[in-house]
């Protein structure tokens, strides 16, 4: 294996390289699955039947607090991937872990924002505008949830193996999954709750 230390470790030989692209492309399958459910609870968002719209679940205080959450941990996971760069093992495995916690805080945020909804009748059965919003966040926490395991895992092979090209190769494409979560939230910030809210 070729190393090639003028590039960026993650970046140090073909096949990481090649990794990485192959990450871009699996990104692009699933910007077309989130374009999907943003295009279905488009088309459903006013059909709420006898259930509640939007503007009468939907709370601003989790809401801020969610995005208050993610937007910090795609900053610390920035940190982390600088630390890895600048070959600071410990910093780098601290700020991965800061960004994991608040991985776990969205999901408790998210979670206490359905246990509300439901113990206010809005479930997936009450309305077509309800399936596909619980589909629409569920998917996004799902995706939360496997990136807090992946990061997990990773953070194992660090603290093993230490920063080799494979394991910051492995690190930079989850910053890569991480950071697109991210963008997703935005878009379900701004196109689902503030736009319900109005």
């Amino acid at each position: 294996m070729k190393i090639d230390n003028s590039l960026p470790l993650e970046y140090s030989t073909e096949e990481n390289k090649l990794k990485i692209l192959g990450f871009w492309i699996f990104l692009g399958a699933e910007i077309a699955l989130f374009s999907t459910l943003f295009t279905v609870y488009f088309v459903l968002e006013h059909r709420t039947g006898n259930g509640p719209a939007g503007a009468e679940i939907f709370e601003m205080g989790p809401v801020m607090l969610e995005t208050i959450i993610l937007l910090a941990s795609s900053f610390t996971i920035g940190l982390g991937v600088n630390a890895m760069r600048l070959g600071s093992k410990k910093a780098m495995m601290t700020f991965f872990g800061i960004t994991l916690v608040l991985g776990l805080a969205f999901l408790g945020v998210e979670i206490m924002e359905f246990v509300t909804y439901i113990h206010e009748g809005a479930t997936m059965q009450t309305s077509a505008f309800l399936s596909s919003l619980f589909t629409l966040l569920g998917t996004h926490g799902a995706h939360v949830t496997f990136g807090f395991l992946w990061g997990t895992a990773i953070l194992m092979q660090v603290k093993k193996h230490g920063l080799t090209p494979e394991t910051a190769n492995k690190s930079f494409i989850f910053s890569l999954y991480w950071h697109f979560l991210d963008v997703v939230w935005i878009f379900i910030f701004s196109f689902v709750y503030l736009k319900g809210l109005m």
